[in-house]
């Protein structure tokens, strides 16, 4: 059920949500419809003078009351979220160790909140003048979240909303309902005031009934790009932090480890399935070391398990649904057709992909110049660094680029090239530290998100000067 002003509510349309991996039922959830919705917004906007009355240290005590939650159900919920995603085990344990840390450091900011003194003598005009700021909460934010880190991105947007004093209606992905619903079971017995929290349910719809409420004062989207350009164009003047796709761009340079970056590669871009806006994609391997490269890649690849998500040896369950099985199979077939070599894996067994390794991928094929969110990488050789960097510029994304060398300068002359949100050297496009900013630029999103940024992001600085 959908939860408004502390309450669980009924109302909208019952759904089922099933296993992507056998088909077997897991959850039972009702829709949000726009009344629900629009008493969300409201219960959030009723419960903003309560919010503003709990002090910093109270909201960090309960935000760690939250971590402590999810740390004691951590077993529960990661068989919950491997059910209704697909994730295997492993992947979901991981993810429930970094949303009980994300909040842990949200409760951490929100006693860290600071405004600055301006030394207005540094004019005439301002001689003899006090000016301070403070930071104040923004106010009601909405949360929209995707299925493929479902208790991760949630603290990531729930845990600065709570931190710096905002109330928040969040709406859940509509493949992992339950799951999502079960950690908001947890931040509602922390202590917060009722509807300080509301938590919606429902597809595009109800997110788009929900940015469109004019009550909303910040918005943050973590999902497609055409979710997010719907998103944009919703929020007018409104501030929002939009985290959308990638094309996972990763440069294996002449001087690189070669060993070490296939093990990274591979482990980067299987994980989740390839369900991840960050995921290795493209990787551009130096012409010198491309055959050792693909030969380690190769053997690696190969020894993935992939299959039931309950089972401990799973490295990578199905991927969400039929249709994106579909479409991932027909990229793979269409770069094949144009000329590509597939190396290993590109099997289907229902929504069940095997890990696909390709190379000669045609830049132009839409496996590599669009996001294809799927377990596949795409290997790609090079003479001239500076080309790989016009073709990732001119992708129009830039998340994460990931870059291994042995050579600080060749470090440095990506970072001033190219656009992307963070290089990261000798690592990949998928690295993620959950305190490190995290975002990109044009069509891969907008801000910035880790707990410090987010915590600052949902405030609003306000000036006040003595004369």
């Amino acid at each position: 059920m959908c939860h408004v002003g502390g309450r669980s509510t009924e109302g909208g349309a019952r759904r089922e949500v099933h296993s992507p991996f056998d088909g077997s039922l897991v959850s039972v959830v009702d829709d949000a419809n726009p009344s629900i919705v629009a008493r969300a917004v409201e219960s959030a906007r009723e419960a903003g003078e309560a919010m503003a009355r709990v002090p910093a240290h109270e909201r960090a005590a309960r935000l760690s009351r939250v971590a402590d939650a999810i740390r004691a159900d951590a077993k529960e919920l990661a068989r919950l979220m491997a059910r209704e995603t697909g994730k295997s085990l492993r992947e979901a344990a991981i993810e429930l160790a970094r949303g009980e840390a994300v909040i842990r450091l949200c409760a951490e900011e929100a006693t860290r909140l600071e405004g600055r003194q301006i030394p207005l003598d540094g004019s005439a005009l301002g001689v003899d003048t006090l000016a301070v700021s403070r930071r104040f909460p923004v106010g009601v934010v909405a949360m929209i979240v995707p299925f493929n880190a479902p208790i991760n991105l949630t603290c990531h947007k729930l845990g600065p909303a709570l931190a710096a004093g905002n109330t928040s209606v969040l709406k859940s992905p509509p493949e992992a309902p339950a799951t999502v619903a079960r950690l908001f079971d947890h931040v509602q017995r922390s202590g917060f005031p009722a509807g300080a929290v509301n938590l919606v349910h429902g597809g595009a719809d109800v997110g788009q009934a929900l940015v469109q409420d004019p009550r909303v004062d910040f918005i943050s989207f973590t999902g497609s790009l055409r979710g997010g350009r719907a998103v944009k164009d919703a929020t007018g003047m409104r501030p929002c932090i939009l985290e959308l796709g990638g094309i996972g761009p990763t440069v294996v340079h002449e001087d690189a480890d070669v060993e070490r970056a296939a093990q990274a590669c591979v482990a980067a871009g299987y994980r989740l399935a390839g369900q991840s806006c960050a995921s290795v994609q493209n990787v551009f391997v130096h012409e010198g070391v491309a055959e050792r490269f693909e030969a380690a890649m190769v053997a690696r690849v190969r020894r993935l398990k992939a299959g039931d998500p309950l089972d401990e040896a799973t490295d990578l369950g199905p991927v969400i649904n039929a249709a994106a099985a579909e479409r991932i199979g027909t990229r793979i077939g269409e770069a094949v057709a144009a000329g590509a070599r597939l190396l290993c894996g590109g099997g289907r067994d229902g929504n069940l992909l095997e890990p696909a390794l390709l190379a000669d991928v045609p830049l132009t094929a839409r496996a590599a110049c669009e996001e294809i969110f799927g377990p596949v990488v795409l290997l790609h050789r090079y003479a001239d660094l500076a080309g790989v960097i016009r073709w990732v510029n001119d992708s129009g994304f830039g998340i994460n680029f990931g870059l291994f060398t042995g050579s600080i300068a060749v470090a440095l002359q990506v970072h001033r090239t190219v656009v992307a949100g963070a290089v990261i050297v000798n690592g990949t496009s998928t690295f993620r530290p959950d305190q490190m900013p995290y975002g990109g630029d044009r069509l891969s999103g907008y801000g910035r998100e880790c707990p410090r940024d987010t915590v600052r992001a949902m405030t609003r600085e306000r000036l006040i000067v003595f004369q």
